[in-house]
């Protein structure tokens, strides 16, 4: 089964794509959307949309697993990256990807085991789980693959 983890933003939106046939999830690919910020918000979107719809038609995900908005920290972005997420989750609905959803904090738990651990703690266990010391730079794209795994987790 191919899960794609998506971690939502105006800016940024990464993406993880992992098999998970045998016991050890395997990284297909990952990347990011990126958005210019010289752009109106509504063109911003567009562009998300464009791309993901791009990106979803070319890995064909079994399932996709997106980040739910629970707490947001910054007042000013938490109504753009909704509105962000909600142009994901239409895209995925676009293409009859069932679609879960997991609080930051939920992805915490399940792959640390502690729903406020660390950045640095999540990381760790992507890489534990992945079998692997590399991780791609860009932290959107390590969340949306941590996303994925704890999907796998709960299925």
């Amino acid at each position: 089964m191919k899960i794609l983890g998506i971690d939502p933003g105006m800016a940024i939106v990464g993406y993880g794509l992992i098999d998970v046939e045998s016991e050890t999830p395997i990284l297909l690919t990952s990347g990011s959307i990126q958005t210019t910020k010289d752009l109106s918000d509504s063109e911003r979107l567009l562009e998300i949309f464009n791309d993901l719809s791009t990106l979803v038609e070319k890995l064909n995900p079994d399932c996709a697993s997106v980040e739910n908005l629970f707490f947001f920290k910054n007042q000013k972005t938490v109504i753009p990256v909704a509105e962000a997420r909600g142009v994901i989750l239409t895209v995925l609905q676009k293409y009859n990807i069932p679609t879960y959803s997991y609080t930051p904090m939920e992805v915490k738990q399940v792959l640390t085991g502690y729903g406020r651990a660390e950045k640095k703690e999540v990381e760790q266990m992507v890489k534990i789980s992945l079998h692997t010391d590399k991780l791609p730079k860009l932290d959107d794209t390590v969340d949306a693959i941590a996303i994925a795994i704890c999907h796998s987790r709960n299925i």
